[in-house]
């Protein structure tokens, strides 16, 4: 896999598909791995990766949310300790979700040595400011639903690392399934962990990593201007110019229906 970010503490790896991320990260404590992804070669990457450096220390699995490219890769850690929100773990749809992965394997002729599961959780996030401490490691959560109804940001205290999911991206505008107003609640609470957190690197789930808080900030902005923009078009029945966009993001042919679906799902809660 794609090294994008290393230092002493942290991997930031990439996977080949959607510029997707799994981040393992060492303490004296423990080593966790968050949303490992996506192909077989991949995960069997990480493994050997994993076994290299593991030393007798627990292994967790941090998932960020629970769209299945987060979490394909479950299986493939069996013995790991695993922590998640309480929406993750009372998520309906985890049927689909799982039928989500099946059907990426059979589109692409892939074969798995792992069962696809989807994944039992040990330590549950039910509000924002949570902490779990595993010896002298220390995680903080904040809940972080818009994109999806499950989603969480991690602070690593030790590493001064921020794991955004699926938020933050200079590679993709938001892609919101939820809500679009919860996206924004999620948004404003970027502020507070600039503020109250020692950030030098924050890890999106696609896209690149930052150690730039102005990069971290206009991100924000970039978010939160494209959902108002949405919005005030479908108030003011005009178009939502596309032009700047693109300009921005470099793969509309794809990109294009995720934002047709955010305009649809404005719509509906404006209807509302």
């Amino acid at each position: 896999m794609k090294i994008q970010f290393r230092n002493d503490h942290i991997s930031v790896f990439e996977s080949q598909l959607f510029r997707t991320t799994t981040t393992v990260i060492q303490t004296e404590d423990l080593v966790i791995i968050v949303d490992p992804n996506w192909l077989p070669s991949e995960i069997d990457f990480l493994c050997r990766y994993i076994d290299k450096i593991l030393n007798n220390r627990p292994l967790y699995l941090l998932f960020t949310h629970s769209d299945y490219d987060h979490i394909i890769g479950y299986g493939a850690f069996p013995n790991a300790k695993t922590i998640a929100s309480e929406a993750f773990v009372k998520q309906i749809d985890s049927n689909k979700i799982l039928q989500q992965i099946h059907q990426f394997d059979q589109d692409y002729y892939l074969t798995r040595n792992y069962n696809i599961e989807y994944p039992k959780i040990d330590y549950v996030v039910k509000k924002d400011s949570q902490q779990l401490e595993i010896g002298n490691t220390k995680f903080t959560f904040y809940l972080a639903p818009g994109h999806n109804s499950d989603g969480i940001f991690t602070i690593v205290e030790n590493a001064n690392c921020w794991i955004a999911g699926d938020y933050l991206s200079n590679e993709e505008f938001p892609f919101i399934y939820q809500s679009s107003l919860n996206y924004e609640m999620t948004l404003d609470k970027v502020d507070y962990i600039l503020k109250h957190h020692t950030i030098c690197l924050m890890i999106p789930g696609h896209g690149d990593c930052t150690t730039n808080k102005s990069e971290m900030l206009q991100r924000r902005a970039d978010s939160m201007s494209y959902i108002q923009n949405i919005r005030k078009s479908i108030q003011e029945n005009r178009p939502f110019e596309e032009t700047k966009l693109w300009e921005k993001y470099k793969f509309p042919l794809l990109q294009k229906k995720f934002h047709l679906d955010n305009i649809e799902l404005i719509k509906k809660e404006l209807e509302k």
